[in-house]
């Protein structure tokens, strides 16, 4: 299949490994990836501050982007975040009108979050001999709004042979206190929610999400606590050595 990425802007910026990871991966089950340089943020800021016309804004590119990579003869557009994909799959749709808008449709309804693009494409085999013990960190878009739960990740888990240690009291739905936006305007509240997942961590060796931004914020609350953790991004546990 031919596959656009979208990388995300906090992957480019924060977490490059990961793109370069997430590459790894659809290359390695037979997909054909490009990638557009043209695409920048795809408006969840702005949008969740209430901004819509903001957002639209900013969105913009990125939706011309994808656009031309699906004119290209691209089948799918993967993104290795559940807020960014969440917010092309139902953000987009009300943020344009008129031609826009029938642009945004159909960008979203070839949109996957890359977890979701793994398990129903196949998942790739063990890539290590020595799998590490994951702890599941659901982030809340790819949970709460496109409704990836337990079954898709331990699909993608199970089928890469990684073993996942369960998260108890539900831990590992909890909400990692990031939120964007939310973490810098209440940063008081967002780091007492870190703290209080992390609180419950099980013994594990890693811990994994599907969105850097959390993954970047446990890690950073479990330093400055004295609990230093390792974090990988699913991308990082599934693709290839380079």
């Amino acid at each position: 299949m031919r596959v656009a990425l979208l990388v995300t802007c906090v992957v480019d910026v924060l977490a490059p490994e990961v793109g370069e990871a997430t590459v790894r991966v659809l290359r390695g089950a037979g997909h054909d990836v490009s990638f557009d340089p043209d695409q920048t943020c795809c408006g969840q800021p702005a949008w969740n501050a209430g901004r819509a016309a903001e957002a639209a804004t900013v969105a913009r590119t990125t939706l011309t982007a994808m656009s031309a990579e699906l004119d290209r003869g691209a089948e799918a557009v993967v993104v290795p975040a559940g807020s960014c994909a969440a917010m092309v799959r139902l953000g987009w749709p009300s943020l344009f009108e008129g031609d826009e808008r029938r642009r945004a449709d159909r960008v979203a309804a070839v949109t996957s979050e890359l977890t979701a693009f793994v398990a129903d494409h196949g998942v790739l085999g063990t890539t290590t001999d020595d799998p590490p013990r994951v702890a599941w960190h659901h982030s809340c878009h790819a949970l709460r709004e496109l409704h990836l739960g337990d079954e898709t990740v331990d699909a993608v888990l199970d089928g890469a042979g990684i073993d996942r240690v369960a998260w108890p009291a539900g831990g590992g739905e909890r909400c990692c206190g990031f939120g964007g936006l939310f973490s810098a305007t209440l940063p008081e509240v967002s780091c007492a929610m870190a703290d209080e997942k992390l609180a419950s961590l099980p013994d594990c060796d890693v811990v994994a999400g599907a969105d850097a931004s959390c993954l970047v914020h446990l890690r950073t609350r479990a330093a400055a606590t004295g609990r230093p953790i390792r974090t990988a991004h699913v991308a990082e546990l599934l693709a290839p050595p380079p």
